[in-house]
């Protein structure tokens, strides 16, 4: 079979479907590659270095369309490409399926079978096939660094001779894959992040990567089937409001990610926050394009607010990386496809049926919902009487008797075990008994974040070394025993001691 990248006509659409790496795996997956020329001249790709990759240049795009089975592209095509393809054509490109339905009715009459790789769902198998949450996190990575940029100054702080640096603070709006990028890159930069996101169940998330974590008090939560937040109630969109204002009067960045799929942007970030802010401040609006979670906002434009805020509504693309991502994850598709030998349009595939929106002639759009993570079941409104257990003093008490019984067993045990065994053997079993249980408990009682799994064994092992050691210690310094506890003992302390210090260490780099 023969694949096709044509050239992107939108002069501001810098990404291009392949790249030369991108090529050599369509090439392994038994794909013939033709491409047009200079499709990835905005993308940093020369015509030679696809030639060396194994791919055919082609003058035309026309040309591409006539040759290529299958057709890569970034953009949906045009009325004129579709002009230009023939019946059963395959193409793979972004097409945004719910605000383009006369798009896809022209697609249906040529009898186009389109993939929109914006519809692939976000399951699990589909993650390497994602290229939402491929640019995504690119945009995401790009936010933080257009935003120190345009803020002029230190993100992280620093004293210096010439006086002491304060650390910028910013605020990151939703915390789907751009806000976890945008939050993982501000902090590795050194500054002060603040996260707000309506589904609780990412709380976590943002806690974990050094970041601030904001709710309401209102308890509701915003997470899906679908994996994307719900409409929030009216209550909830004041609160949410309130602590925005409170917000953009004390941060310095403000960067927002919602977006809802076929719908336009949320505004989250009204007027009266962006006047709340401090001159020099900066907006970050990923949701350009869709209309900006800023009522400010214009897409791809900068400009600066009278009040001096700067509202970011263009990002630099980078699209050398992202036209290698988004290659991927195309590479992916044809590869759970079959590849060239065994090409097959599979409808009964939960990725392939989502997202192929056109398919012999009809419309295959809007899919059936897939789930992608269980909901928790809500809570029963009748109240269910559950019985009392027992409180804690009972249960100390209940654990004070086991371990006395327990020690009453092993104490009879023992008598028995020494009217009948030899008094030596009796010395050296006493010792072994009292070093695994004093070891035991001097590790029982270390706290559990200063412990890896290695160094839990391994101390455990030297507290009944250290134990032993001293138990055969003796007066005479001569005595070879007394010599060889005398250096277990110092090993096995240099080892705990070592460990501790070391453990210290690594936690101290995690914390602010």
């Amino acid at each position: 079979m023969k694949v096709g990248i044509p050239k992107e006509l939108n002069p501001k659409e810098l990404r291009v479907g392949a790249t030369p790496k991108t090529v050599k795996r369509l090439k392994k997956q038994g794909f013939d590659v033709y491409i047009e020329s200079e499709a990835g001249t905005s993308a940093n790709y020369s015509d030679q270095e696809y030639i060396e990759s194994g791919a055919s240049i082609l003058q035309s795009a026309e040309e591409i369309y006539q040759t290529a089975d299958i057709i890569l592209k970034v953009e949906a095509v045009t009325e004129a490409e579709i002009g230009m393809m023939h019946e059963d054509q395959v193409t793979l490109s972004y097409l945004f399926p719910a605000q383009n339905p006369e798009l896809l009715e022209k697609l249906a009459a040529a009898k186009i079978n389109a993939v929109a790789m914006d519809a692939i769902p976000r399951i699990s198998r589909a993650q390497k096939m994602d290229v939402l949450s491929s640019m995504a996190n690119i945009a995401g990575y790009r936010s933080v660094i257009e935003g120190a940029n345009y803020f002029g100054r230190f993100l992280n702080g620093q004293i210096t001779a010439a006086g002491k640096v304060d650390p910028a603070k910013i605020l990151v709006i939703g915390a789907g894959v751009a806000g976890l990028a945008a939050i993982g890159t501000a902090r590795s930069l050194g500054a002060i992040v603040r996260a707000f996101d309506t589904r609780m169940e990412v709380g976590e998330q943002i806690e974990s990567m050094g970041a601030e974590f904001l709710s309401v008090e209102i308890e509701e939560d915003g997470s899906t089937a679908s994996g994307y937040s719900k409409v929030m109630s009216p209550a909830f969109i004041e609160a949410e409001m309130a602590l925005f204002k409170e917000q953009a009067k004390e941060v310095d960045i403000i960067i927002t990610t919602a977006q809802i799929p076929g719908r336009q942007a949320p505004k989250l970030v009204l007027d009266y926050h962006v006047e709340a802010m401090k001159p020099g401040s900066v907006i970050v609006d990923l949701a350009a394009s869709s209309g900006g979670n800023c009522v400010y906002t214009k897409n791809g434009e900068v400009y600066k607010t009278e009040n001096g805020v700067t509202i970011v509504g263009q990002l630099d693309q980078l699209p050398a990386q992202a036209s290698q991502l988004y290659g991927n994850n195309l590479c992916h598709l044809l590869d759970d496809m079959g590849k060239a030998e065994g090409f097959k349009i599979d409808m009964e595939d939960d990725v392939v049926s989502r997202a192929m929106v056109t398919h012999d002639g009809k419309i295959n759009w809007p899919p059936e919902p897939l789930p992608v993570s269980p909901q928790k079941p809500k809570a029963q409104s009748e109240a269910v009487a559950v019985p009392a257990g027992p409180s804690e003093e009972e249960l100390a008490k209940k654990r004070g008797t086991r371990m006395f019984i327990t020690l009453a067993i092993i104490g009879v045990l023992l008598y028995l075990l020494g009217m009948v065994a030899p008094a030596e053997f009796m010395q050296h079993f006493t010792v072994f008994v009292l070093s695994v249980f004093i070891g035991w408990q001097v590790i029982w009682n270390v706290s559990h974040s200063l412990h890896t799994p290695l160094m839990a064994v391994t101390n455990a092992i030297s507290g009944i070394i250290i134990i032993g050691g001293l138990l055969q210690t003796k007066d005479n310094l001569s005595d070879p025993m007394t010599i060889l506890a005398f250096i277990a003992i110092l090993v096995a302390s240099i080892n705990i001691v070592g460990g501790f210090v070391v453990t210290h260490r690594m936690l101290k780099m995690f914390r602010k």
